[in-house]
C-alpha cells in the first residue's frame, strides 16, 4: 500500500471516523482505523460494534492495500506534521511509514483481516433531510435524553415522520420532555424509529463539517445509516416501547404567560449562582401579575430576581430544577416563549407564543417545595 494525500484532508477524515473507535476494547483492532487504499480513493473506517463511521478522501494511490492503525497515534502523528502532502506506505508485514517534508515516522499496524465487518443496511425505506434542519432539531432536543442505561429505549431519540412529511423528534428522561417539529419532503410513508444519542451527537458534529446538503437516512431491520456527503454513519436501532408523549403533555392550561426568552434565561442564571453540584436546592418561581419572582435559598445564602412577563400567574408557586429549566430555555428556537402551568404540582410547558405554532415544546416536571427553601 502506498498513497499521497493532503495533510488537512486526511486529518479531517481521521477526526471524523475516530468518533466511532473504541477507547479501550478487548478487540485491539477496534481501537484503530481501518485504512483501505484503492484506485484514486482512500477509505477510512472506525467501528466500536455499536456504531461505525466511514468516509473516503481523494488521494494519489500508487499501490492498493489495507491496514489498521491505532486511532490515537495515527491522529497525533498526522496532526503534528507540517502542512503539505503526506505519504503513507506499508512495507514488509504491517510496518507503515508516514512522511511529510523532512518529518518521518515508522509505526506497526495491524492486519486488516482482524477488523470486524460493519453491518449492512440494505433497504429502500428511508428519507432525506436538509442537514442544517436535522442538526438544529438534534441540538434543541438531545439535552433531554436519558442517561439511565436501565431503560435503553430512552437513551435515544424517537423520530416520527407522517405521510405529509411532518418530522417530529422526541427526547425524554423521566423528568422532562423535548419535542421539535419541522416540515420536510417525505416520501408519503409513515416512519418511526429510535436512534441512540451517541450516534446523534456525532451526526450533529458531522453536519457542522459539511456544506449545504442533505442527510440521507436509510432504515434497516436492526440498523440505520446516515449519509452526509462522503461520510456514512451506521448505528443500531433502539427497540422498545417509547413514551406516548401525546398523552403525557397536558392539553389545556389555566395560566399562560409570555416572556422574552433571553430575559428569563439571564434571571435563572443569576439566581443559580448559589447552586452547585453539591447544593441542588430548587428554584422557587412565583408567577405574579406581569412578573415572575425567582428565589433560591441554599447554605451559601439567598438569591432573588424578577423577570417581567406578559400575563397574570395568579401567584402560583412552582419549584424547578434550575438546570432543567435552563436547558429548555437555551434550546428554544424563538426569541419569545410562553410558559404554561396549571398548578405548582403539575408539569410546566414552554412553547411558542404564536397560536397554531407547534414547532417546539419542552415539558418540565416541578420539584416539590419545602418550607424555607
Amino acid at each position: 500500500m502506498k498513497f499521497i494525500c493532503d495533510k488537512q484532508v486526511l486529518l479531517n477524515a481521521i477526526g471524523t471516523v475516530s468518533r466511532a473507535c473504541s477507547a479501550k476494547s478487548p478487540i485491539p483492532a477496534l481501537e484503530g482505523i481501518l485504512i483501505e487504499a484503492n484506485e484514486a480513493k482512500v477509505k477510512l473506517t472506525g467501528y466500536d460494534l455499536k456504531k461505525g463511521i466511514y468516509t473516503s478522501v481523494d488521494a494519489d494511490v500508487q499501490k492498493s492495500g489495507s491496514v489498521i492503525l491505532g486511532a490515537r497515534i495515527f491522529g497525533d502523528i498526522i496532526r503534528s506534521l507540517p502542512s503539505g502532502d503526506v505519504t503513507i506506505s506499508m512495507g514488509e508485514g504491517v510496518n507503515v511509514s508516514i512522511s511529510c517534508g523532512k518529518s518521518e515516522f515508522s509505526i506497526v499496524g495491524t492486519d486488516y483481516a482482524d477488523y470486524p465487518e460493519l453491518p449492512s443496511v440494505d433497504s429502500s425505506e428511508g428519507v432525506s433531510i436538509p442537514h442544517n434542519i436535522l442538526r438544529d432539531m438534534i441540538s434543541e432536543t438531545i439535552f433531554a435524553v436519558s442517561t439511565n442505561e436501565s431503560r435503553p429505549v430512552y437513551t435515544g431519540e424517537l423520530f416520527e415522520i407522517d405521510e405529509e412529511g411532518n418530522l417530529s423528534i422526541i427526547a425524554v428522561d423521566g423528568y422532562r420532555l423535548a419535542i421539535r417539529r419541522e416540515k420536510i419532503d417525505g416520501n408519503g410513508e409513515r416512519l418511526s424509529f429510535i436512534v441512540p444519542s451517541s450516534a446523534l451527537y456525532d451526526i450533529e458534529k458531522m453536519s457542522y463539517e459539511e456544506d449545504d446538503g442533505e442527510v440521507k437516512i436509510v432504515l434497516g431491520s436492526k440498523h440505520i445509516s446516515f449519509t452526509i456527503g462522503k461520510t456514512v454513519l451506521v448505528t443500531r436501532r433502539l427497540e422498545g416501547e417509547f413514551l406516548n408523549y401525546h398523552k403525557a403533555v397536558p392539553s389545556e392550561f389555566a395560566i399562560n404567560v409570555s416572556v422574552d426568552r433571553s430575559f428569563i434565561q439571564r434571571s435563572v442564571e443569576r439566581v443559580s449562582l448559589i447552586i452547585d453540584d453539591k447544593i441542588k436546592n430548587p428554584l422557587r418561581c412565583t408567577f405574579g401579575n406581569g412578573m415572575i419572582h425567582l428565589v433560591c435559598v441554599t447554605s451559601l445564602g439567598k438569591a432573588e430576581d424578577v423577570c417581567m412577563v406578559d400575563g397574570n400567574g395568579d401567584d402560583v408557586e412552582v419549584g424547578f430544577n434550575n438546570r432543567y429549566l435552563l436547558d429548555a430555555l437555551k434550546a428554544a428556537p424563538s426569541e419569545d416563549v410562553k410558559i404554561c402551568i396549571n398548578t405548582g404540582a403539575a408539569p410546566c410547558v414552554i412553547a411558542p407564543v404564536e397560536e397554531g405554532n407547534n414547532k417546539f415544546l419542552y415539558m418540565i416536571l416541578p420539584v416539590r417545595l419545602k418550607a424555607g427553601e
